[in-house]
């Protein structure tokens, strides 16, 4: 600091006077005003309403407003007292399973765990802590009504069913000995000689090609089926008509009048055209006004109708290998068995939760199976009434269901756009094949031998896969539309197939020896 620098200036404060001496002359004096003042409490009151801490009006009392409902609040303060007692888990993941429990949504917009808790908390206080105990019970009691719907249950049947199932023995177990006697032979035969036979079925297959197409209605058709010498071509129609087709010429042979309605199929009885009267019930068909007709080769008009599935409809429909007995899908979750020879429905099967779509028998005569729109198959055991395989898998409804001529394979064809191969003796699904880009509408083994399956769909294609390997062996693609149905002839010279383009194409192979 220099001399020129002024000094700075000093302020002091003042402070209270300290005053030296006893306080006791002082104590007496406040002592003295309290007394003929009041009570210390009332000196305390005095102060605070002095300082406007304390106001006591003049007796009025505090009305709540009249929007506020004194039980409401009421309410509100016994459920904060009622969610503090209420004991909820820490564990988040145990929070979320008892608020979906609940109905609630398991997290909101900037939802914590400590918020999501307090919000179960909540709704506990509100609904009452036992509602999460009745959910589990109701949980609990609606699994085990579930389970209790699973059950299978029988019942008794007539004595119609007694004798066919006796009779469906008798006819099925020779023809059941006589398959596996030709199968035990073919086991014996050279793997170079099977591999041999089956390159030749591949490159026969290989080089098929269309050899006719003919417009078979103004309405799309619904499905076809060769006669079992292979010589006539039943189609049906959304329109109602069925049409007989000569073949390979494809000429008209004569129309069948009688539906009122779309017609879902028609098939040969399986002796007809080969030791069948002509004037007998050679052929049958299903409508979805749930009417079904039988026909004979000779008049236009049914001879008979099935009556008995009104108002549901019937998808489809098939004969049993003896022809005596024929079966029917309807939409009412059940199929049916008809005896044509008594002339009777002599059994009405539920299994399916959903209509049942497609049926196919087995070449013995013993089983059948049935595909549903609820996904699942179903192989029933004739002769004794049980389902013996439940076949799961199929993510969609199931269109379209064929037996192997080996007894135990079985195909079936989905909404889910693959078809399934089923192995009866180990009573699961062996092979998925991604068939189509959209649902399989049939699927068909070949005749006899099974060497390959045809699958149609509503990619507007049909293909061919090769048994056991289910590699493609052929696209069948011409048709502009979606492709309702397949057939492989008898004699397997050729394959036909039906469209909603309205036509029917047949296909055959360009080399000798056919299909």
């Amino acid at each position: 600091m220099s001399d020129d620098d002024e000094e700075p200036a000093l302020h002091f404060q003042p402070t209270k006077p300290v005053v030296y001496g006893s306080l006791e002359e002082k104590e007496r004096q406040r002592l003295a005003n309290i007394k003929t003042s009041g009570s210390l409490a009332s000196d305390a009151i005095e102060a605070g309403k002095a300082a406007g801490n304390i106001v006591i009006n003049d007796g009025s009392r505090y009305e709540i407003s009249d929007h506020v409902d004194q039980s409401e609040l009421l309410a509100e303060l016994e459920r904060r007292k009622k969610a503090r007692h209420i004991h909820v888990s820490t564990d988040d993941a145990e929070v979320k399973a008892s608020l979906r429990q609940l109905g609630e949504p398991i997290c909101l917009f900037g939802e914590g765990p400590a918020d999501r808790r307090e919000r179960l908390k909540k709704l506990l206080s509100q609904i009452g802590e036992d509602a999460l105990k009745q959910k589990k019970k109701e949980e609990i009691e609606l699994k085990k009504k579930k389970a209790e719907e699973n059950i299978t249950w029988y019942h008794e049947g007539s004595e119609s069913l007694k004798e066919a199932r006796y009779w469906i023995a008798q006819y099925s177990i020779p023809r059941a000995k006589k398959r596996l006697a030709v199968q035990r032979q073919t086991k014996f035969i050279p793997t170079t000689q099977k591999n041999a036979k089956t390159q030749d079925i591949q490159k026969r297959v290989g080089a098929i090609s269309n050899e006719c197409s003919q417009i078979g209605d103004n309405r799309p058709l619904s499905f076809c089926n060769f006669s079992p010498d292979g010589k006539i071509l039943a189609v049906s129609s959304w329109s109602g008509l069925c049409k007989l087709w000569s073949i390979p010429d494809c000429g008209l042979i004569r129309q069948l009048r009688g539906h009122n309605g779309n017609v879902g199929a028609i098939v040969f009885h399986p002796q007809a055209t080969i030791s069948l009267d002509e004037k007998a019930c050679c052929m049958a068909s299903c409508g979805q006004d749930g009417s079904v007709k039988l026909w004979n080769l000779v008049s236009e008009e049914p001879m008979a109708d099935i009556e008995g599935h009104a108002p549901y409809r019937v998808s489809r429909l098939a004969y049993h290998p003896s022809g005596r007995f024929l079966g029917t899908c309807c939409f009412d979750n059940s199929w049916r068995l008809w005896d044509l020879e008594a002339q009777e429905e002599i059994l009405h099967q539920e299994g399916h939760s959903k209509a049942v779509y497609d049926i196919a028998f087995q070449r013995d005569g013993a089983l059948s199976v049935t595909g549903g729109m609820d996904g699942f198959g179903r192989v029933w055991d004739l002769r004794t009434g049980r389902c013996i395989m439940f076949m799961e898998g199929h993510l969609k409804s199931v269109l379209g269901v064929d037996f192997s001529p080996d007894g135990y394979h079985i195909a079936t064809g989905s909404e889910d756009n693959t078809a399934k191969i089923w192995d009866l003796r180990q009573h699961k699904c062996i092979y998925t094949i991604p068939a189509h880009t959209n649902l399989v509408s049939k699927v068909k083994f070949q005749p006899e031998e099974s060497s390959y399956l045809v699958t149609s769909s509503y990619d507007c294609t049909s293909k061919v896969w090769a048994h056991p390997t289910w590699a493609p062996l052929k696209t069948l693609a011409g048709h502009e539309g979606k492709v309702m149905a397949i057939d492989i002839s008898p004699d397997r010279k050729y394959i036909a197939s039906v469209s909603y383009d309205r036509t029917f194409k047949l296909w055959a192979s360009d080399n000798q020896g056919g299909l």
